[in-house]
């Protein structure tokens, strides 16, 4: 294990977060806030509680995923996209680095920032609404694999991109629109029948579900479907990624 190089790539990453941290911790925060009003208040008012419990405190769990989601995929995706964007992947690729190496410096660094804006989401949250983790062992293990899991996805993202627009398409068109329905400010045990059959289908309906789990000991779906489901998404990215480096994909050209 090269530690100098996943140490070095690491710290390089996480200069970016410190030189933004202002406008990157406060915007979280705004929008965590906005989110309490719209939500919170105007939806709130009118459904006091989701299965027992109230409104403004079901709504947390989703709005932390929603920010996960969107920072590990936008981190990890420009992180590696602007190397090659510059033509200065070639320095790391020439370097005595491993792939499992440069992987472990970019993802572990978008998987930590993510992790820290999920932090302060969740602080921010509890300032509004009375907050009680009944499984936070459980709470952590899905925070951490969800980020690693969508760092890598959108490494993933940052080597397909041939653009800016391309890497935008994902997160935007795809990953938000899922979000919103798939569950992160409803139960989907509220749908009719057909449409909660459908929203079956939405992978995101598993990772919400299994993190508001961890909050309220009570879920849209089985606890070990949603760690099963999680799993299975990281493992797929570890194989893309491991195809990548093997063929080279948009990575060497």
């Amino acid at each position: 294990m090269n530690r100098h190089a996943v140490l070095a790539i690491f710290r390089f990453e996480m200069s970016r977060f410190r030189r933004t941290l202002w406008q990157s911790l406060v915007t979280p925060v705004i929008t965590t806030s906005l989110y309490f009003v719209v939500f919170g208040a105007a939806i709130g008012s009118r459904m006091s509680e989701v299965g027992g419990v109230p409104y403004g405190a079901f709504i947390v769990p989703g709005l932390v995923m929603l920010s996960l989601f969107t920072e590990s995929l936008n981190n990890a995706s420009f992180g590696i996209y602007l190397p090659k964007f510059t033509g200065t992947i070639y320095e790391v690729l020439s370097a005595p680095v491993s792939p499992f190496e440069m992987v472990l410096g970019y993802v572990g660094a978008a998987a930590t920032k993510s992790i820290i804006l999920g932090a302060v989401i969740l602080a921010t949250a509890s300032l509004f609404v009375p907050l009680q983790i009944l499984h936070p062992g459980w709470m952590i293990a899905f925070l951490l694999l969800t980020a690693a899991t969508f760092s890598l996805f959108g490494f993933i993202l940052g080597i397909w991109a041939n653009g800016f627009e391309q890497l935008q398409f994902i997160p935007m068109l795809v990953i938000t629109p899922l979000t919103f329905l798939g569950g992160a400010f409803y139960s989907i045990d509220m749908l009719p029948p057909a449409w909660r059959t459908f929203s079956l289908f939405n992978p995101i309906v598993y990772l919400i579900s299994g993190f508001r789990w961890a909050f309220f000991g009570a879920a849209d779906v089985a606890v070990w479907v949603s760690l099963g489901a999680t799993l299975g998404f990281f493992f797929a990215c570890l194989a893309v990624v491991a195809w990548i480096f093997r063929t080279g994909y948009r990575l060497k050209s």
